[in-house]
């Protein structure tokens, strides 16, 4: 392991989480050597967040084979987290220009070992979109939406379900989105009672508050 770096292999433990490496603003040698040493350790599952894919590409073909990677969420997980949790997780977005952020929480349910499946381009532009899916979405244990703009879609979902919401406030949309601020100050204002919100393009942390709901209420399984 890199000097520079003291993980923390005792987090599942205290959190019920291992330690996930966010990659952004590391120096490139650095997520490079923790890539390659985590390759090798087949003990401890890793994933990394925020990963650039011009950086991933830096790794030889035979690192680069010991990862699950996907350049639209930027993230890459070696293997999956043993312990099967039980419960399903909705992740509903606004449209595809939030794909960054929908296919992060993805990609960290996977990796978390829950099973869930993406509802993409539900806008409230056009509702007949979401009413086709609704009955599905419904069949889930939770809902994690994703959307920037205004974020209507949040408080429409949440008028139209019993299922409790974690909403993601994306950084899309022009001027007065202000990157973001107006779809988290939307979701912070939602008159529809259960809906809760993460910060600002956190697909990450949605997924994660979704896995440990599950786990305090449905358990794992082997």
């Amino acid at each position: 392991m890199n000097e520079h770096i003291n993980f923390d292999f005792g987090r599942t433990n205290r959190t019920g989480i291992p330690e996930v490496i966010y990659a952004e603003g590391k120096e490139e040698p650095i997520v490079l050597k923790l890539l390659e040493d985590f390759a090798l350790n087949t003990e401890h599952p890793i994933m990394f967040t925020r990963l650039s894919p011009s950086v991933f590409r830096r790794l030889s073909p035979e690192f680069q084979s010991k990862y699950s990677f996907d350049a639209l969420a930027k993230t890459a997980y070696s293997n999956q987290i043993p312990k099967k949790v039980n419960g399903r997780v909705a992740i509903v977005s606004a449209g595809t220009s939030d794909g960054f952020v929908t296919w992060e929480a993805k990609r960290t349910l996977d990796y978390l070992n829950v099973k869930s499946e993406v509802f993409e381009d539900c806008g409230v532009s056009g509702l007949w979109r979401l009413q086709e899916k609704l009955s599905q979405i419904n069949s889930f244990d939770i809902i994690i939406t994703v959307a920037g703009m205004e974020a209507a879609l949040v408080s429409v979902l949440a008028g139209l379900t019993s299922k409790p919401i974690i909403g993601v406030p994306t950084s899309i949309g022009y001027g007065v989105c202000k990157g973001g601020q107006t779809a988290l100050n939307s979701m912070l204002a939602c008159c529809a009672p259960g809906v809760a919100a993460v910060n600002i393009d956190n697909g990450f942390g949605a997924a994660c508050m979704a896995y440990k709901t599950l786990l305090s209420c449905k358990g794992s399984t082997k």
